[in-house]
């Protein structure tokens, strides 16, 4: 059955280029068009979409203000479609905490393919329980018993660091995943360096986003600088692979224009394979929620270095496609929830 799609926006070109999108896909339905949220609230409740498209600009609401809406009253599978602007990019992120599963750039001269991975991304989170998608709040998502609550913090307080070098990859549903894992982060947290797909500009605002939110210093890598305990470096969304190089007695990011691999720049592989090589066993490499096998084989070739690897499981993924492949592949020498990762990477670096 195909999946039924929603798209509110209100300009006419861009619905008509989203749907043209949609529609080349026979797996894809677009049911309806609104163009401002007083329609899009009526066409979900008589339509009952699968999927949604939203605009964060529009008249009458803004995207922000009606997603809450939609999450309190009705919770829906949302991604959110924005102009690369800073102030759309900061509001797109604000909107993935609220509970919106992905995000897509509008076309531009800078990145006019940006609706390729549209399709995919919606029959993805079409087949996602919504059940399983809440709101990150700062707290763990799901209630667990008080000893486990209470062990990211004791883990936090025990936390020296050792050299240990924290190499993360995340995709659909990262934005909140990581949220919930580096707000567990003590100040003095191990370094770590993270790619998450994102567009082009997203990354900057959700650099800064992390960065008030959590104990560490985070921002977009830069070429060249040194990775250090305490510090939390993010890909740049779209713009370049980051690696990591060793440098005296040390560890510095790179970024390389190289060309996309798995259909990603930057590439979760790129990181992974990179920290293989400089850091070895030296290293403990983490895969979070995600569409595709980006990342399984550059957990496999960490772990085949002597690293400590850990997958999210599939309960608490938002897509069970990125740990999924590396955990098939042989990549993942543990799984755990998305609550109990922050826990164990803080004990296991002191082990």
């Amino acid at each position: 059955m195909a999946v039924r799609v929603l798209i509110v926006d209100d300009s006419p070109t861009m619905r008509g280029l989203i749907a043209a999108t949609l529609c080349r896909d026979p797996a894809i339905s677009v049911v309806g068009e609104a163009a401002d949220p007083l329609e899009a609230r009526q066409a979900i409740k008589t339509l009952d979409p699968d999927v949604v498209t939203l605009d964060v600009e529009m008249p009458n609401m803004n995207g922000l203000d009606f997603l809450e809406k939609i999450m309190r009253l009705r919770p829906t599978r949302v991604i959110m479609v924005s102009t690369m602007t800073e102030r759309g990019a900061a509001t797109t992120i604000k909107a993935l905490e609220i509970g919106a599963f992905d995000c897509v750039a509008k076309p531009s001269s800078k990145d006019p393919r940006s609706f390729d991975e549209l399709p995919a991304k919606i029959k993805a989170i079409a087949a996602t329980p919504i059940g399983r998608h809440e709101p990150h709040r700062g707290e763990p998502i799901r209630v667990e018993p008080a000893a486990l609550r209470r062990e990211p913090q004791s883990a936090a307080s025990r936390y020296s660091p050792d050299g240990r070098l924290v190499a993360i990859g995340s995709s659909t549903g990262g934005v909140e995943a990581l949220l919930t894992i580096l707000s567990q982060f003590p100040e003095n947290c191990p370094p770590t360096v993270v790619t998450q797909h994102m567009p082009p500009v997203f990354t900057a605002s959700f650099a800064a986003r992390l960065d008030r939110m959590c104990k560490p210093q985070v921002a977009e890598a830069v070429d060249g600088a040194q990775i250090l305990p305490g510090r939390v470096y993010l890909a740049p969304g779209g713009a370049a692979h980051l690696e990591v190089v060793k440098h005296v007695g040390g560890y510095r990011c790179r970024l390389t224009n190289t060309e996309a691999v798995n259909g990603h720049r930057p590439s979760v592989d790129v990181l992974f394979n990179s920290v293989a090589q400089c850091a070895g066993r030296n290293a403990l490499g983490v895969i979070l929620t995600g569409m595709g096998r980006d990342g399984a084989q550059g957990l496999l070739a960490l772990r085949d270095a002597g690293a400590e690897t850990i997958g999210q499981d599939e309960a608490s993924s938002l897509v069970y496609g990125m740990p999924k492949a590396a955990f098939e592949i042989g990549g993942v020498a543990k799984q755990l929830t998305l609550q109990r990762i922050a826990a164990h990477i803080l004990t296991s670096t002191n082990q």
